[in-house]
């Protein structure tokens, strides 16, 4: 369940490149945290990545 409930934003995969320019597979994971946060008034366990708390903090 590595996805945020807000925006969306998941793990995507992409290629380790070091200078001998061997690719391999490797993932890109977003920051996730489990916050509580306020929703049809009453107090609800969210998982967000960290721009998504961050815009809440600021509009509230």
């Amino acid at each position: 369940m590595a996805k945020c409930a807000h925006c969306g934003k998941a793990t995507t995969f992409g290629h380790n490149r070091p200078w001998s320019k061997k690719a391999t597979r490797r993932t890109f994971r977003p920051n996730l945290q489990t916050i509580s946060v306020m929703d049809n008034g009453r107090m609800v366990q969210k998982v967000l990545c960290a721009k998504c708390i961050r815009t809440l903090v600021k509009t509230a």
